[in-house]
């Protein structure tokens, strides 16, 4: 590199020198000059040949003649600004003592490529899956019909839980996929000034209605535990798919069914996990939550780095959180898909929260066997109430 430099400044002066010359002059001299330039590069060549290969070597590697240190030093310097290394500054900001910050061309390479990339394929993939179900099961209909008797499956309390962790949930699903993909679809439609408008008022909705959010998930947490603990019931409704993919087969249930029990806890862990990820992220640099985590993790032979930098505690709290995001909206959907289209009169249990007698027996025969059983010990307890008749 250093020898093609050389030559094109010699070049250049000779170029220099040519266009000075008077134009009757210029093939003479400009023969003479080339001849010139010709022997200059000839005696490097010679010059270079007769180095030994051990110096060429030296020289290569950025040594300089003479036991002298030459380019290495600094090069090394380079190198750990590069890494991040911490320097000493005056002002309150220790951080400022840090020239390169390589972590955050990580993140960002991270992103920008595999996290945009994969979210995309996975809430299209499971918006596809949804529509080939659909196409090959169909709606599920009540196999016996609606029977015009109703049941209540949900009281106003456990629907009012439900409706504000969904509406929060869509709000911040739809805020949040417009901070990943915003400036690639809509700001091409509508230009930058409602671009800027639309993402400026969704940053506030996106942070008050976390906390909506967050008590949401409180709700339905104690609204829901007691009936979505695990059981042996529920193997026998996995075994069998639901129902989902065979007409007429209605495994037993109880108030939630294994499916379910699965969404329930996915709902709990996951919107617990993106609502701390996300209050790390609405009061910066206060939490360090990942440091701790790993900590944690590594007693069970993981080898997880444990002494973070408060800002790479955020790009790990940023990550972390759209990456949970992503795969509780794609799972959301397809709890929308069931609770509306894909299952005549599950709406129901969250519209008025009173379901037809017929649908309950068929997805949830074991909790309306419950039930009546309930209702007849409050009738029997009841003054004037009789006894129900012995069974045959």
């Amino acid at each position: 590199m250093a020898r093609l430099a050389t030559l094109a400044t010699r070049m250049i002066v000779v170029l220099r020198a040519l266009a000075a010359l008077p134009v009757r002059a210029g093939p003479a001299v400009a023969l003479g000059l080339g001849l010139i330039f010709c022997v200059a590069l000839a005696h490097d060549a010679t010059a270079q040949q007769s180095l030994s290969p051990e110096l060429m070597e030296e020289l290569e590697g950025g040594a300089v003649p003479g036991d002298s240190l030459g380019t290495n030093p600094i090069s090394d310097k380079w190198r750990d600004v590069r890494r991040g290394v911490q320097g000493t500054v005056s002002i309150p900001d220790k951080q400022a003592g840090v020239l390169v910050q390589s972590h955050g061309e990580n993140w960002r390479n991270f992103r920008n490529g595999p996290l945009s990339t994969y979210s995309v394929w996975g809430i299209v993939g499971m918006i596809v899956a949804l529509a080939a179900f659909f196409l090959l099961r169909g709606r599920i209909r009540i196999d016996a019909g609606k029977s015009g008797k109703t049941i209540t499956r949900f009281n106003d309390f456990e629907r009012f839980g439900h409706w504000l962790l969904a509406v929060s949930f869509i709000v911040l699903a739809l805020t949040g996929l417009n901070i990943l993909y915003g400036r690639y679809i809509i700001l091409p439609v509508v230009g930058p000034e409602i671009f800027g408008a639309i993402t400026y008022a969704g940053k506030y909705l996106h942070n008050y209605l976390a906390f909506a959010f967050m008590l949401a998930i409180g709700i339905v947490f104690v609204a829901w535990i007691a009936n979505n603990i695990p059981n042996k019931t529920d193997l026998v409704w996995l075994s069998k798919g639901g129902g989902m993919f065979t007409k007429g087969s209605h495994p037993p249930a109880r108030k939630f069914n294994a499916g379910q029990k699965i969404l329930f806890w996915l709902v709990i862990v996951g919107g617990g996990s993106i609502s701390l990820s996300g209050w790390a992220l609405m009061f910066p640099f206060e939490y360090a939550m990942f440091a701790k985590t790993f900590v944690f993790l590594n007693n069970f032979g993981f080898n997880l780095p444990t002494d973070l930098t408060p800002i790479q505690e955020m790009q790990f709290a940023q990550a972390w959180h759209t990456m949970v995001a992503v795969f509780m909206i794609a799972v959301v959907i397809a709890h929308i898909y069931i609770g509306s289209v894909g299952m005549e009169g599950a709406f129901d249990a969250m519209g008025s929260g009173e379901v037809d007698v017929n649908w309950a027996k068929e997805h949830h025969s074991l909790w309306v066997e419950e039930v009546m059983a309930e209702e007849a010990r409050t009738d029997t307890d009841k003054p004037g109430g009789k006894m129900p008749a012995p069974a045959e």
